[in-house]
């Protein structure tokens, strides 16, 4: 097996160089830290960062879904959880 297309094979699967995946998935999980702390703070603090993780949750599952439509050639079908606007908390 060629040792460079483990790094290679999924990026390429949604559209996307190795750089430009490690990039995207940077973001993505610096943002997740991010929802993950104002979780936490909301455990202390109830009234600190009320809808933060949830709102962070439905944003990443939505641009995640778009993007894979993208590079699938589909329209981004969104579950209906996240079409209606339900909210996770």
């Amino acid at each position: 097996m060629d040792p460079l297309r483990a790094f290679t094979e999924h990026p390429a699967s949604v559209g996307e160089s190795y750089f430009g995946h490690l990039l995207q998935a940077s973001r993505f999980g610096l943002r997740m830290i991010g929802a993950g702390l104002a979780c936490l703070a909301h455990g202390l603090f109830p009234f600190l960062c009320v809808t933060r993780g949830s709102d962070a949750l439905s944003a990443l599952h939505a641009e995640m879904a778009a993007r894979r439509a993208k590079a699938c050639g589909e329209s981004a079908a969104l579950d209906t959880s996240v079409r209606s606007g339900a909210v996770i908390r």
